[in-house]
């Protein structure tokens, strides 16, 4: 007898290497995969613009990083004596304008070094809501809490979808490397602010618009993390108390399903060795001195040693 409907992930041709660079971008749910991926010493890049939701301003990102094109004190607005990026996460601003495009522009230009050599990209769409800035007529990535009266919300419309997806994948091809496998998920958290009918909406859209692209490109993959989370682990014990975003348990079940369908053998190995070490690394000691504990400490060393052998790459 079946209690749970469980979601496969389909096995893949195409298996991450040890030494393949990772790059991910979209909502808060693409930094706990990156996180992860850190964790496990795979080369990854995260949201070089902090986290983003919707497809038009992931679109708008990653033109700015094909391009390298730097923002000027132009594109920046000051609020609450900050100055302030609204394609921008707020851990971008400060109150200085040169400090605000130092930390903006260095995201920049290391966003586009490692797309260079980036062999995996991992897009997760969190809505299809987006707001526009109306002093400036501009549509916006991020709000940084200005009263409302300053914006419009709405949803995208179709056509914008599936042209922020279809530009994405273009501007991905022309600047990683060849056959870059390009990996669009949906993001598992629910934006209940919205409502409960529109975030079924938003997600609708953005499940609709990925469907209706993908089938275009062959190095582009749809990943149902959406699914696995609604479908197959349908109970909110899967939930953190906010009854909104994936608790730890949650995200290491689509951690693992992901791992199994997209990792070599090679990867899988190096990934769960590393987890062990970085597991025996948090181990606190009440002294630091005693022989068992530097006894600890060399066999840990030489675990490192043992994994750094296997990449070029610095670990750990």
């Amino acid at each position: 007898m079946k209690f749970r409907t469980e979601v496969e992930i389909p096995n893949s041709d195409h298996k991450i290497e040890v030494e393949d660079h990772v790059f991910s971008i979209g909502s808060c749910f693409a930094s706990e995969i990156s996180d992860l991926m850190k964790t496990a010493q795979i080369q990854t890049l995260n949201n070089p613009f902090g986290t983003v939701f919707n497809p038009y301003s992931i679109n708008h990102s990653l033109k700015k990083l094909h391009d390298a094109e730097f923002y000027t004190e132009e594109e920046l607005i000051k609020f609450n004596d900050e100055m302030i990026s609204l394609d921008h996460h707020s851990s971008f601003s400060s109150r200085f304008v040169h400090q605000t495009l130092e930390k903006i522009n260095q995201n920049i230009e290391a966003g586009n070094r490692f797309l260079q050599n980036t062999n995996w990209v991992v897009i997760t769409y969190g809505t299809s809501f987006i707001y526009e800035f109306l002093p400036k007529q501009k549509l916006v990535a991020n709000c940084h809490k200005i009263p409302g009266k300053y914006f419009s919300k709405r949803l995208l419309t179709n056509l914008e979808i599936t042209d922020s997806i279809y530009e994405t994948i273009t501007l991905l091809k022309d600047i990683c490397k060849e056959n870059v496998q390009i990996l669009f998920t949906v993001s598992p958290v629910r934006h209940t602010k919205d409502g409960m009918v529109e975030n079924n909406l938003s997600k609708s859209k953005l499940i609709s618009a990925i469907h209706e692209i993908l089938p275009q490109f062959e190095n582009c993959h749809y990943l149902p993390v959406y699914e696995i989370l609604m479908d197959d682990l349908r109970d909110y014990r899967f939930y953190k108390e906010d009854l909104i975003h994936p608790n730890k348990q949650a995200v290491q079940y689509i951690w693992e399903k992901f791992g199994n369908a997209f990792f070599s053998d090679e990867t899988m190995d190096f990934v769960e060795e590393n987890f062990k070490i970085a597991k025996a690394l948090s181990h606190k000691t009440f002294d630091e001195k005693s022989p068992k504990h530097q006894e600890f400490l060399s066999t840990v060393e030489k675990r490192i040693a043992s994994q750094q052998a296997k990449v070029k790459h610095k670990i750990f």
